[in-house]
């Protein structure tokens, strides 16, 4: 796992077509080898299969905690596994789910080998979830989300807060920053707070050129984080 990551969240924007979003996998991929960041596509949940089969680091935007079988409409861990999705956003702030699920999906993810992401919107819970020892857990306070005010730059605090708590932690987590990034100044100030990349929506999505930004946010971050 490269120690850098860049996660871009289609969400359901009608700008993530199927064109665009084979287009957005390709230039994920083009920029991953370019700059040595990991860089993640989440695309619309139709979609996982197909852009599983263009890019190696595809992530569901949800999973839900039942089992395989008689569970219509679901989303299942195993799966998605199955589909070739690498990883899963667990509890976003538009999707956010019970904690003994929360628990429950972490330690799926690791029994499959698949990366997972928890998003937080504060530091009493970073605190809580770190301790499951997730792969990356994303702060994300709910009030920036969307807002085109990015965590890096109107909270720094928190951001710095965050990494300290998971290094407290003790294990492998790292720390992602969501929640209004815009730019690559924003990127760059989210390493230089501590933060191991961005998780990124609209600004990606509903750019002039999505693919240009995703090369943009992946530059920014690849001279920059911690080793």
């Amino acid at each position: 796992m490269m120690n850098r990551m860049l996660i871009v969240n289609m969400k359901n924007y009608t700008e993530a077509s199927k064109s665009q979003a084979v287009r957005m996998a390709q230039a994920a991929g083009r920029a991953s080898k370019r700059y040595g960041v990991a860089v993640a596509i989440a695309p619309p949940m139709g979609m996982l299969s197909e852009m599983a089969g263009l890019h190696d680091t595809v992530f569901a935007q949800h999973l839900d905690n039942v089992g395989i079988g008689s569970t219509t409409g679901y989303a299942i861990p195993e799966i998605m596994k199955s589909m070739g999705v690498t990883g899963a956003l667990i509890n976003h702030s538009e999707h956010r789910i019970p904690e003994q699920d929360i628990v429950a999906l972490v330690d799926r993810l690791r029994k499959l080998g698949m990366t997972s992401v928890v998003c937080v919107k504060d530091i009493e819970e970073t605190k809580r979830y770190a301790r499951l020892n997730p792969d990356y857990i994303a702060i994300e306070p709910p009030e920036l989300v969307g807002s085109g005010r990015a965590v890096s730059k109107e909270r720094p605090e928190l951001v710095m807060s965050a990494v300290e708590v998971v290094r407290k932690a003790g294990g492998a987590t790292r720390l992602l920053c969501g929640a209004g990034i815009q730019s690559a100044d924003d990127v760059t100030r989210a390493m230089e707070l501590g933060s191991d990349g961005v998780l990124a929506a609209s600004r990606i999505i509903m750019a002039e050129d999505p693919c240009a930004k995703i090369e943009e946010f992946a530059a920014a971050m690849s001279a920059k984080g911690r080793k």
